[in-house]
């Protein structure tokens, strides 16, 4: 057998063993790179860049004007919480637990929390991470994790059933079943997971997204669209208990000021994934008028 075969795999593996070495100190996690959990508890998993289509086609049943559709592209990777950040997880950044459906358990969706509570909630756990790279997702990044690589209405399909997520079954989609209305929140991954392994982004509360809202979205192929540089009202994404499967939908917007609380509103988080960063928008008051919806 030849030496340099054997020598360059010699010399190999102690060069695989510092860089994971590396990897694991930049993250300031203790597991693999594809699902990770931090200090908190907090479990992230690996959302790969791509392209896909954000928004709904003309078609889909009940969708709103504001969903017209167009092709964007995420650069780089990402992680993202598997999990809204539960009452447990918040209390323990933030000493208290500000929910409404306290008796529902640590494992339930904090919820009552203001897009600026998220965003306090954030500042603290970078501070006890002892990073800078926790922020709230971009909504493109939101629709793009939901989607994992899906294009109909729900991840399910065309249609979805209180089986699969947690919101008012008592308003099915046009042409769908109905189903269960339970009237609160439930434990976090009481579901099936979508296919990257994120549960919950049909229902149960919904999440704060870092961008200010438009009423339009970018013309063309956009890479990592941020939203606007300001505005009056922060986006909303995934449905909840409260509402019907229409507003579970993958590309429906909602939108709130920053500082609306309700027992239907909650957040996931994002980590920048290595030597990534992402510049959160800074809150400036501009007019914008107020979609009137069920909430």
């Amino acid at each position: 057998m030849s030496r340099e075969p054997y020598m360059s795999m010699v010399l190999l593996i102690p060069c695989v063993f510092l860089l994971s070495l590396v990897f694991q100190m930049d993250l300031g996690f203790s597991a693999s790179p594809g699902t990770v959990t931090n200090s908190v508890g907090m479990k992230f998993v690996l959302v790969p860049a791509g392209t896909f289509t954000m928004g709904s086609p003309p078609d889909e049943p009940q969708r709103e004007p504001d969903e017209r559709q167009y092709n964007v592209t995420i650069g780089n990777p990402f992680y993202l919480q598997t999990t809204e950040v539960t009452q447990a997880q918040w209390k323990k950044v933030m000493g208290s637990n500000p929910s409404h459906f306290k008796h529902c358990g640590g494992e339930c969706p904090v919820e009552m929390v203001s897009w600026h509570d998220a965003r306090e909630f954030l500042k603290k756990l970078n501070q006890i991470e002892q990073t800078d790279k926790y922020r709230l997702p971009t909504e493109a990044e939101w629709e793009y994790a939901c989607r994992a690589g899906t294009s109909t209405p729900f991840i399910t399909g065309n249609c979805i059933s209180t089986v699969q997520a947690n919101y008012n079954g008592e308003k099915p989609i046009r042409n769908c079943p109905k189903g269960a209305y339970r009237e609160k929140t439930m434990r976090v991954a009481s579901f099936p997971p979508n296919p990257w392994g994120l549960y919950d982004m049909h229902g149960n509360v919904w999440e704060w997204c870092q961008d200010w809202y438009s009423r339009k979205y970018p013309e063309g192929h956009v890479i990592d669209p941020k939203g606007p540089s300001r505005g009056a009202l922060a986006m909303l994404r995934g449905g909840s208990w409260f509402g019907g499967a229409r507003l579970v939908r993958s590309a429906y917007r909602r939108w709130d000021i920053p500082d609306y609380r309700s027992h239907v509103i909650g957040f996931r988080v994002v980590k920048d994934f290595g030597m990534h960063q992402s510049a959160a928008n800074v809150p400036k008051k501009n007019l914008e008028f107020r979609k009137v919806e069920n909430r």
